[in-house]
């Protein structure tokens, strides 16, 4: 499992695809007083997952979406030796009480002793960034073919999108919730490897940056359907393109790459404070050593070059205790719902390229493969 996410990661974030242009900045961390941070303790199950996006779902909680899931029945583990991992989607819900004090719940499939995914028991489905529109939720799922045994791990394949539609959330335990789900990979063009790596809901259109890969073009575009479809398995999706015109045809010599890093997972939200739109990811180069961002005013951009938020991520910081060679990391975003004014709140994710096997690196140590928080003044 875990070489399959780092070659899904090679896959969508195109490593050798270097950064660029990266303005070095520095940053004092500085924890507000009175603030609700997320923590990712190991109960319910949950032993440690990737991805971790977020959305607020009302008031009170917040609704959290991991990759494939280190589980245990056992209760206070120190390792994961042993331990059974879940491919596809594992949840949980969080709140702040009105001391800040922030608690999560992990609501994990289990049936006849054996732990689930949360989504499709016959299908390998990834979560990507949630929207919600006119009250319903939307969880886009990218669909992953599995690899064979005989040329695991590295055989698989990006083979569909699809969108889990709640339509009623308001219950507090998720496996309470129906379910429908909508099948738009006829929408998608081959071109795109996952589409909603962030999303926006915004001006009447939901807006999202597709990780585009051809020949002659690699990175983030930007694209965007009218709300009116969202539910529809037909999208007529429309492209931003470098003369700063939309089509609905995506042509790689017409439109614009957005994010030459090539990510896999970012985040983009608004920040009305600033009147100006956040992007938040974890750059691509050197194994994923640093925490970056830009900003604009719109959508469309103009984006800043990036800038740094966190100049050595130390799992990956060969001066760090945390180092070991094998590791990686990635899915850097941020969490909007937690931050303040000039602060970002953000979680990124470490993995490692190690065989896997009971005394290997991330078998040993609960600190990898699981979302770290971040908490930046900047």
């Amino acid at each position: 499992m875990r070489k399959l996410s780092w070659c899904i990661f090679l896959l969508l974030s195109i490593l050798l695809f270097s950064c660029s242009n990266v303005q070095q900045k520095t940053f004092h961390t500085e924890i507000p007083k009175a603030q609700c941070l997320p923590n990712f303790p190991d109960k319910d199950g949950w032993y440690g997952g990737d991805s971790a996006y977020s959305i607020k779902l009302d008031q009170n909680r917040t609704l959290w979406l991991f990759g494939d899931t280190f589980v245990s029945g056992g209760k206070g583990r120190k390792d994961r030796i042993g331990m059974d991992v879940v491919l596809g989607t594992t949840l949980a819900i969080s709140t702040c009480s009105s001391k800040d004090q922030f608690d999560i719940k992990y609501y994990i499939k289990k049936q006849n002793g054996k732990f689930l995914p949360f989504f499709s028991e016959n299908e390998w489905l990834w979560p990507q960034d949630a929207f919600i529109v006119d009250g319903i939720l939307h969880i886009p799922l990218l669909v992953v073919e599995a690899p064979t045994k005989d040329h695991a791990p590295f055989n698989f394949k990006i083979n569909g999108h699809k969108i889990a539609v709640i339509k009623d959330f308001t219950a507090d335990d998720p496996h309470q919730w129906k379910i429908d789900y909508l099948d738009i990979t006829k929408s998608i063009p081959p071109q795109i490897i996952a589409w909603a790596t962030t999303t926006a809901v915004y001006d009447g259109h939901l807006y999202f940056y597709p990780l585009f890969n051809t020949e002659t073009a690699v990175g983030n575009i930007l694209a965007r359907v009218d709300l009116n479809v969202v539910n529809k398995e037909t999208w007529n999706i429309e492209y931003y393109n470098d003369d700063g015109s939309w089509s609905k045809k995506l042509e790689a010599q017409r439109v614009k790459i957005i994010f030459d890093e090539a990510l896999s997972e970012l985040s983009v939200r608004y920040r009305p404070d600033e009147s100006k739109w956040t992007a938040v990811y974890l750059s691509t180069k050197d194994k994923g050593n640093k925490l970056l961002y830009q900003e604009a005013p719109s959508l469309e951009g103009p984006w800043t070059e990036p800038k740094v938020l966190v100049k050595k991520i130390p799992e990956v910081d060969e001066q760090s205790p945390l180092y070991d060679k094998s590791t990686f990391c990635y899915a850097g975003k941020e969490h909007i719902q937690f931050s303040r004014e000039k602060n970002i709140v953000a979680t990124y994710v470490c993995n490692s390229l190690e065989e896997d096997t009971e005394t290997s690196f991330i078998r040993r140590n609960l600190f990898l493969y699981r979302p770290v928080v971040v908490n930046i003044s900047y």
